[in-house]
């Protein structure tokens, strides 16, 4: 029979790159269910059903309802990429536009084209039919077929290219199907038959159908679907959601996905047993695929997760397959945390963990909007829980940002590899406040629900290539986790080895070489209290401290990426106190020649002191916000030769930084001497 190709779909949509999850399920924006997974041009495509809430014209609101089809692609099964709307119930010829019955699909390549099959109820009579769709690339855009397959009536195609190219199609109808597909791959090879439907219950007598193919002989008894074959060696596995449970008296368990191995690709096959047991909820059906990427196999399933009274409405979730000496397939057990490797600087949705304590328990954050995803709540101290392999090569001058939900007093570790790891950072909660306060470890801010709270942290440890994250509860109440994500900070400044050659001020005399000692704490709740005397008082208990500070302080040589030191990031990456903080610079200022009659300008956030060669010359007291020359010392004069500038800053609750410049009398900028540290 000859077919007819249709005009080309237009609704492939744009592309969109959802966020980088590698955890179930994996695709957050949509209901995706019945996951075809494919390796094609070094990438994996997801080919879904895609379920959504039934609409006005829909006549049952309680079941499956599938208007259209999407494709997905990713190459690390943790960034995917929705390609957009593939094929739309609207336009499909022989299909009825408003039967949302576009279930299970497929796709596969051969001679350089890509068919997607897929069933659809048709616009007259009863049943299911599968059409097909062509395209030259993975995503399309496809190009519809006339008419479906003749001789295939049902649902769920599955198409299965052997490694001589030969293809073959299994499909759900009056059991598991299956026949040669010719070489257009849109013909059964194969005679046809005359087959008598059931006369259902007050309804008129049905022609007979024409039927092709063979039914699969050697599955166990009970309900089947969703056939998936694949090769692998020189076996041939059928793969299928069955019904193991007792239907009788109006029961209705749930499916598992089981297995048939075969030497030839339309059997007879020897029921093997189950992949995966029935879901622990009650989700009502599974269905699936099995592909191999990189060297290992996966699992490509859904699951009700972000539906939970709603079974109708699934999400695609994804496991790592493993196969005995024999063949024989290893059980999967469903997790949370799926399969890939998260980069750190991802945002990794922690409560989708790999193991937990006993007592960690997940929900719903948002039971309206479920594509918020879960919380996990650890009840106690010494509760914790793990997720694995996460990348941190990303990561060259990182801090910590959680999103949790976190009383007063709350304290909570992340560790390496275990409860009793390295820590790479802890967070206390001290004060639930909007401004950050001295004495409060963690800054952090509110999300909108006025609960969740979006908490930053300094990394006392950064560990090398992939781990395992551990968060573990080291307080005295509860506290929920939904994601942790590491960010790498701007580069505020480069690191000066020692003897590097001495640099000019930049081109508006600014000056940006600095010796910095580790900032150390001082208890300052208000920046109010910076009062010339108190100031003054300050001043000279810390110079006083300075000789005994020097010798066991740490120290860093540095270049500012900016005009002005951000001393707050200083603190940050190189100590512990980054509130509340008291800092001492200095840099070596050389003259070729004489300059007379010259101001130091500074500028500072908080208050400070600027001593030229041990001679106070300006002071900046008050609350100040950094601002270019907000102060300006009385004239000076510089010898030919070095002069060392030492510079004191204080702060409280706020951030901290400085910038400083020589002028000449006319406000200009000077810059003709050289910058260097001891």
């Amino acid at each position: 029979m000859k077919y007819q190709k249709t005009i080309l779909s237009t609704l492939v949509l744009s592309v969109v790159a959802l966020t980088a999850t590698a955890q179930n399920p994996v695709i957050r924006d949509q209901f995706t269910a019945d996951p075809t997974a494919r390796v094609f041009n070094n990438k994996v495509y997801l080919y879904p059903s895609h379920d959504i809430v039934p609409p006005a014209d829909f006549a049952r609101k309680d079941w499956f309802c599938m208007a259209d089809y999407h494709v997905f692609s990713s190459e690390n099964l943790t960034d995917w990429t929705d390609h957009g709307m593939l094929v739309s119930q609207k336009n499909v010829p022989w299909g009825n536009p408003n039967g949302y019955s576009m279930w299970a699909p497929d796709c596969v390549c051969k001679n350089g084209k890509y068919y997607f099959y897929f069933p659809n109820g048709p616009k007259s009579g009863r049943g299911f039919a599968i059409g097909v769709a062509i395209a030259d690339r993975p995503e399309g855009p496809f190009k519809l077929e006339q008419e479906p397959i003749k001789g295939v009536s049902g649902i769920d195609p599955c198409v299965l290219v052997d490694n001589d190219g030969s293809a073959y199609i299994y499909w759900s109808g009056m059991g598991i199907r299956g026949g040669k597909l010719k070489e257009n791959m849109l013909e059964l090879d194969g005679e046809l038959k005359e087959m008598k439907m059931p006369r259902r219950e007050g309804q008129p007598e049905m022609p007979p159908m024409i039927v092709g193919g063979e039914q699969m002989e050697g599955l166990p008894d009970g309900f089947k679907e969703g056939p998936f074959a694949f090769r692998r060696g020189d076996w041939y596995y059928l793969t299928f959601p069955w019904v193991r449970g007792d239907t009788s008296n109006g029961k209705n368990p749930t499916e598992t996905l089981a297995y048939a191995m075969s030497k030839s690709p339309l059997g007879p096959w020897d029921f093997k047993g189950i992949i995966m047991a029935e879901h622990a909820n009650h989700c009502w059906t599974n269905h699936h695929s099995l592909v191999e990427y990189k060297g290992q196999w996966y699992l490509f399933y859904h699951h009700n997760d972000f539906s939970p009274r709603d079974d109708k409405r699934r999400s695609v979730c994804i496991e790592k397959v493993s196969f005995n000496s024999d063949g024989t397939i290893q059980e999967v057990k469903p997790t949370r945390r799926g399969v890939g490797i998260n980069q750190a600087t991802e945002k990794i949705e922690i409560d989708r963990y790999s193991t937990a304590s006993a007592d960690v328990t997940t929900a719903l954050i948002d039971t309206v909007n479920t594509f918020r995803s879960y919380q996990a709540t650890l009840p106690k101290k010494g509760s914790w829980l793990c997720y694995k392999d996460v990348d941190f090569s990303c990561l060259t001058d990182g801090y910590l940002v959680v999103g949790a939900n976190a009383a007063d007093n709350t304290e909570f570790c992340i560790r390496e590899k275990s409860a009793k790891g390295k820590v790479l950072a802890r967070i206390k909660m001290t004060v639930k406040s909007e401004m950050t306060r001295p004495g409060m470890s963690t800054p952090f801010r509110r999300d909108q629900s006025n609960q969740w709270l979006t908490l930053t942290a300094t990394l006392d440890y950064t560990p090398k290539g992939v781990t395992d994250l551990v968060i573990t509860n080291e307080g005295d109440a509860a506290v929920s986790f939904d994601w942790v994500q590491f960010k790498n900070r701007p580069k505020y400044f480069t690191s000066v080895a020692k003897g590097a050659a001495p640099i000019q001020p930049d081109e508006q005399g600014f000056i940006r070489r600095w010796r910095m000692m580790e900032p150390t704490a001082v208890d300052v709740r208000s920046n109010i209290v910076f009062t010339d005397s108190w100031l003054r008082n300050k001043f000279a208990d810390e110079l006083a401290k300075l000789p005994k500070q020097e010798k066991k302080a740490k120290w860093y040589n540095l270049d500012s990426e900016t005009y002005n030191m951000k001393l707050f990031r200083f603190a940050e990456k190189y100590g512990k106190q980054t509130y509340g903080s008291f800092y001492w610079v200095e840099t070596v200022v050389t003259c070729a020649e004489e300059l007379q009659n010259i101001r130091l300008a500074c500028g500072s956030n908080g208050a400070s002191m600027w001593w030229l060669d041990g001679e106070e010359v300006l002071l900046l007291e008050g609350d100040r916000r950094m601002v270019e020359d907000d102060g300006v010392s009385r004239r000076l004069t510089l010898k030919p030769g070095s002069h060392v500038l030492r510079g004191a800053v204080i702060n409280g609750p706020g951030l901290a930084d400085m910038c400083v410049r020589f002028i000449d009398e006319k406000g200009n900028p000077v810059t003709s001497y050289a910058l260097n540290i001891k």
